[in-house]
């Protein structure tokens, strides 16, 4: 596959990963499978690629100041131990279910993302008890993200930005930049493992990370100067596509 074409989804799936939190794999996903790769094969070299990604982003958000440390850990140590249910879970299942799961979540979280805005500005009722203590949510969260991490290779980022807001009280642009931060930790687990069950294409995912790498750092610097109207109209926006794209897949 010429390299000048997978360096140049990379970079899209970069601006995407800096703007949205997601780590890029809800767009190098698709695209790898409609590129004619298997949906295992596409959720491993996904999350290859997501750890230049990733740390290309956390790194512009860290010399910025913009990385919450505490949130970080708190969410990240979970998905450590939760991310290698997601790669066992992923090796099981059948390419069409896989598909059709991913198009599922995708629709899941164009809801989250309207409850958590409803809750912010007090039109819905939020999430109470055991579930709204701070590290609760953290350990919820994050170990959620780890699952998803190793079954759709898309780094946990489109539930760590919803649940971030509706269990945390977070704005989404904090969500999403302490996302991007898990994202590199998860990814890096969800790579060596898929990795040693030989399902990674490196090659295609160094080319998808370094175009990657170029694309999180123009939209981590965009970031901070959006509305936040306008990156939650994006992120759902986003979900709503990839999830029709999905299911389309799954039916041709």
């Amino acid at each position: 596959m010429p390299i000048l074409l997978l360096m140049s989804l990379g970079i899209i799936a970069g601006l995407l990963s800096g703007l949205l939190g997601i780590g890029g794999g809800l767009v190098m996903v698709p695209l790898l499978v409609a590129l004619g790769h298997p949906p295992l094969q596409a959720v491993a070299t996904s999350s290859a690629a997501i750890v230049l990604t990733a740390a290309s982003g956390s790194l512009e958000n860290w010399r910025q100041g913009r990385l919450a440390w505490r949130s970080l850990l708190g969410l990240g140590l979970p998905s450590l131990l939760t991310v290698q249910v997601g790669v066992w879970v992923a090796n099981d299942l059948p390419e069409r279910a896989l598909l059709f799961s991913f198009a599922l979540f995708s629709f899941l979280n164009v809801y989250l993302m309207g409850w958590s805005n409803q809750v912010r500005r007090g039109k819905s009722g939020a999430v109470a008890g055991w579930l709204s203590h701070p590290w609760v949510a953290r350990c919820l969260t994050g170990g959620l993200s780890g699952v998803l991490a190793g079954i759709f290779g898309i780094g946990g980022g489109v539930i760590l930005v919803p649940f971030q807001m509706l269990l945390l009280g977070e704005s989404i642009k904090p969500a999403i930049q302490t996302s991007l931060g898990v994202i590199l930790i998860t990814s890096i687990a969800a790579a060596l493992s898929h990795g040693l069950h030989g399902n990674v294409l490196w090659g295609v995912g160094l080319c998808l990370g370094l175009g990657g790498t170029i694309g999180v750092q123009v939209s981590t610097r965009l970031l901070p100067k959006l509305s936040d109207r306008w990156v939650n109209v994006l992120f759902r926006t986003l979900l709503i596509v990839l999830g029709l794209y999905t299911l389309w897949r799954v039916y041709h």
